[in-house]
């Protein structure tokens, strides 16, 4: 089993691990969001570098819950467009998975109007740039006109 982290991948191995009472989990554990992984079976390398994974992860949990929540929202539905904007581009368009992405995207944009802060109004825009492709895509091509 690998685990992604933003510094790569890292190889964890996954063994079956005996049953352990709540009181003796450590810390890691709790860092690692209660992740079944006994520390102690791993040889000094390996537990080094989980130690240094679980670090990792627990700043990033960090700072995620530090980041104002509507820009983590709006990171999200940014996210979603860059889905769309991939498969209504792809060759040939996927519009279906587009509609897909577009349609989360309109849930969230639309669905949390006013709450999405300074973001909004991008997103907005954003929404309606996507949905403008989409017709356009399905509806037989773009126009040349201009």
């Amino acid at each position: 089993m690998t685990l992604w982290t933003p510094g790569g991948e890292h190889h964890v191995p996954r063994e079956p691990q005996p049953e352990r009472p709540a009181a003796a989990a450590s810390e890691t554990d709790a860092a690692a969001g209660e992740m079944p992984l006994n520390l102690d079976d791993l040889d000094p390398e390996e537990r080094e570098r989980a130690e240094a994974i679980m670090a990792e992860l627990a700043a990033a949990r960090e700072r995620l819950a530090a980041a104002p929540p509507e820009a983590v929202v709006a990171n999200h539905a940014m996210g979603l467009y860059e889905l769309a904007a991939i498969h209504l581009t792809a060759d040939p368009p996927r519009p279906a998975e587009a509609r897909l992405a577009i349609d989360a995207m309109g849930l969230l944009v639309e669905g949390l109007a006013g709450r999405l802060g300074e973001s909004e109004a991008t997103l907005r825009e954003a929404l309606q740039s996507l949905r403008m492709g989409y017709v356009q895509q399905t509806s037989g091509g773009a126009s040349d006109a201009a």
